[in-house]
């Protein structure tokens, strides 16, 4: 029939071009030599149709001085701290560069996050850090890397409530610290261990003049102590660690049985300081050191509940540390609050 054989024609006639308008809309997007400014061309060519794709938008930038395109793709990064708003925002670097101060002046240069949130806020951190201490203080910076002579080794809890740094101020070079769990130190017959190292080191060669054991409040190692049964487990790590402050343990379950658990920990705590300071005394160039008023070991015990502070120095009597169960002899006790 020559009329169903024109209406027909006339629907796949209307149908061709709608499918054309279509396409043309969903064609790329073209580029103009203002790398943020994107127009939309509806007479894109067969080939260009032909690089349609479902890949993630890239936004080409500005060409480098290879000839090639510097390619700028969008980023997830997040509006705040805790990483709960995250926003899309377009970055006009390439991926993977950050700022660098070289002589006052900032310069890109290739960084190695993996662009989260954490590492994005590390590295603002970070370049403060260079901006606004090592440039300021150019020249202190240039001395420590020929060499240190700290006057403090610095034993403290790995606790990450608790950086010997920040809550004492302690500037690059003036401290040699260690931290460990519950900031124990072991006996020298024990052996070696990562600490035992770190005191001859900073006492031997750097010479430092005081070893400082920090404790402090809510320490999970000394409530693992506090908890063990008499008999360590030897497949765990932390109770092999931990049992080198039984004596402190020992000494609290006789004094202080009658209180609370918490308060036997927070009593443990301290005590735990003291053990260490005796256990110092073992190394037999410490002891020597400290007989000879050339090296001062102290006790230091941070609660951040309320944030005080209380120090104390071992007051070296050669006859009152032969019992190494004996109170210890403490001087210029101080409570700082």
């Amino acid at each position: 029939n020559p009329i169903s054989l024109l209406s027909s024609l006339s629907l796949l006639s209307l149908s061709l071009s709608l499918s054309l308008s279509s396409i043309a809309i969903l064609a790329p997007t073209s580029v103009s030599k203002d790398p943020l400014s994107l127009r939309t061309s509806s007479n894109s060519s067969s080939s260009d149709l032909q690089r349609i794709s479902l890949n993630p938008p890239r936004i080409f930038g500005s060409k480098l001085k290879s000839g090639k395109i510097e390619q700028t793709q969008l980023r997830l990064l997040t509006a705040s701290n805790n990483c709960s708003d995250l926003t899309a925002k377009a970055s006009r670097k390439p991926l993977g560069l950050t700022e660098e101060l070289k002589n006052n002046k900032l310069e890109s240069v290739v960084e190695t996050d993996d662009g989260s949130c954490l590492f994005e806020d590390m590295k603002r951190r970070f370049l403060s850090f260079k901006k606004h201490k090592y440039m300021e203080n150019l020249e202190h910076y240039q001395n420590l890397a020929k060499g240190q002579a700290p006057k403090f080794m610095v034993i403290s809890c790995a606790d990450s409530r608790v950086c010997p740094s920040t809550i004492l101020g302690f500037q690059p070079g003036e401290a040699f610290i260690v931290r460990n769990i519950a900031n124990l130190v072991p006996s020298f017959e024990r052996g070696p261990s990562e600490t035992n190292a770190a005191l001859e080191f900073s006492v031997n060669a750097l010479e430092v003049e005081n070893i400082l054991v920090v404790g402090h409040s809510c320490c999970g190692g000394i409530r693992a102590l506090m908890s063990m049964d008499d008999e360590v487990e030897k497949s765990s790590f932390i109770q092999n660690w931990v049992v080198v402050g039984r004596d402190a343990r020992l000494w609290t379950k006789a004094a202080a049985s009658k209180l609370s658990f918490d308060q036997q920990c927070k009593h443990c705590e301290k005590e735990s300081i003291n053990r260490s300071l005796l256990n110092l005394l073992t190394y037999p160039w410490i002891e020597e050191k400290v007989k000879n008023g050339i090296l001062s070991v102290h006790g230091g015990y941070y609660d951040f509940v309320d944030c005080t502070f209380e120090k104390w120095t071992l007051d070296y009597k050669e006859d009152n540390l032969k019992e190494k169960h004996g109170r210890i002899s403490v001087k210029n006790h101080l409570f700082w609050s």
